[in-house]
């Protein structure tokens, strides 16, 4: 026997048995926390999104913080490092910034996959914190400096200026950035999708694997944090000519490719397209406006990396190579959609920081223009990527592209054309 615990070596104490509460049952969920009037401009009335699971009884929303990272947070519990209830102290975490409220916040059509309020909890909803309720900021606004190579060689060729404010000498770029956590308004995301609140409501919880039973037993709970990854901005030069129609506005939606925006993969013009609009923001704003750059977690067309690698394979390997003409059809035959980032829910961070026009909108994707310009939002003038930033074996997707109607500011491809037009073989590689 071991010594003080009356176990043999190797005997493990039996698991402490929980009792367990389905959150589908009303009478034990209740919305202490007060119901969401999504949409209200006064927070107060519109009620605080209370996701946490210290006290379900609190709980008015499906989901919990964090999104995909909640499932770490349950290792963390599970591993014994994380209390599960703990409460975070949130002194001097407020934004280093004010944004907002903006006329967008009180409109329920404008935003409905993000809390405009997120930000503000602990000033907002200080009254409901000092009750007990346990709320957690979706939105975190700070300040840093960034560092790029292309950024630097740019400084050195003359094209990006080091003024010291923007462009600190040795060539930082100053920032204030903000992340963001989806926080979803289920009748309003039916609606922008175009479908009824129940049908998205059943898709959820089926292809989730009945992840949450609430989606289909609690029609009462109207909000949804989805477990996928959120949204970061990058705000360049002052934040306060965003909302000013006198003074220029760029723009760069960009979704994330972590082969090209971080390893710099040559296969897709990711990297050098976000580049370019970091420059193009750099230069508006230095000439007295703004720039933003808008980052989302939609890696491969939000169909995933492992997809992703999938259809590079059976481009490359397909009759006839990696042919510009077979680009979107490969993507199809392996996810059954060549694309499922639904670029409806994209314009709401701008209608959360009040942006009505961009000035120069530097995308050349007919998907991302049009949902701007159906949420209200002017777009002045579209920003190709420079033809000498596209890699060689990149020519494949952006002539497809092209030929599918993204913009360009050259003739589009034929099909004659894109038939012509191969990327590298796997034997190259």
């Amino acid at each position: 026997m071991s010594e003080g615990n009356g176990l043999a070596m190797g005997e493990l104490k039996a698991p402490k048995r929980r009792h367990i509460v389905l959150a589908s049952h009303p009478s034990r969920s209740g919305l202490k926390g007060g119901p969401v009037q999504w949409g209200h401009g006064d927070p107060a009335q519109r009620g605080a999104i209370v996701a946490t699971v210290t006290d379900p009884n609190h709980r008015n929303a499906i989901g919990t913080h964090s999104g995909s990272y909640s499932v770490y947070r349950a290792l963390a519990v599970a591993s014994g490092v994380l209390d599960p209830d703990h409460k975070p102290d949130f002194t001097n975490t407020a934004p280093t910034i004010a944004i907002g409220p903006h006329p967008s916040w009180a409109d329920p059509e404008k935003i409905v996959s993000l809390d405009p309020f997120g930000a503000l909890v602990g000033e907002v909803y200080a009254s409901l914190l000092t009750e007990g309720i346990d709320l957690r900021p979706t939105i975190a606004v700070t300040r840093a400096h960034i560092q790029m190579p292309e950024l630097l060689e740019a400084v050195r060729q003359g094209r990006i200026k080091e003024d010291g404010e923007i462009v600190k000498p040795g060539g930082d770029l100053v920032v204030t950035k903000a992340a963001v956590e989806p926080v979803w308004h289920l009748p309003g995301v039916a609606q922008r999708l175009g479908v009824s609140e129940d049908d998205l409501r059943y898709a959820l919880f089926e292809q989730t694997g009945g992840m949450f039973p609430e989606l289909v037993t609690r029609p009462d709970v109207k909000v949804f944090l989805p477990p996928i990854g959120g949204i970061t901005v990058y705000i360049i030069g002052d934040l306060a000519t965003i909302t000013d129609p006198a003074r220029p506005l760029a723009v760069r939606v960009h979704d994330e490719c972590n082969g090209s925006d971080v390893f710099g993969s040559d296969i897709c013009t990711c990297r050098p397209y976000l580049v370019h609009g970091l420059e193009e923001c750099i230069a508006t704003a230095q000439q007295g406006g703004a720039g933003l750059i808008v980052y989302f977690r939609k890696e491969g067309r939000a169909l995933g990396e492992v997809t992703k690698f999938l259809v590079y394979n059976a481009r490359k390997r397909q009759v006839g190579g990696d042919r510009a003409d077979a680009y979107f059809a490969r993507t199809e035959c392996v996810a059954g959609v060549q694309d499922v980032r639904f670029q409806e829910l994209m314009p709401d961070v701008l209608h959360w920081l009040g942006v009505t026009r961009i000035d120069r909108f530097v995308s050349m994707s007919d998907m991302k223009y049009n949902a701007l310009v159906r949420s209200g939002i002017e777009i002045v003038e579209r920003v190709p990527i420079p033809d000498e930033l596209v890699p060689p074996d990149a020519r494949v997707e952006i002539e497809a592209k092209k030929a599918a109607g993204y913009y360009t500011d050259q003739v589009a491809p034929t099909e004659e054309d894109l038939a012509q037009i191969k990327g590298r073989g796997l034997e190259q590689s």
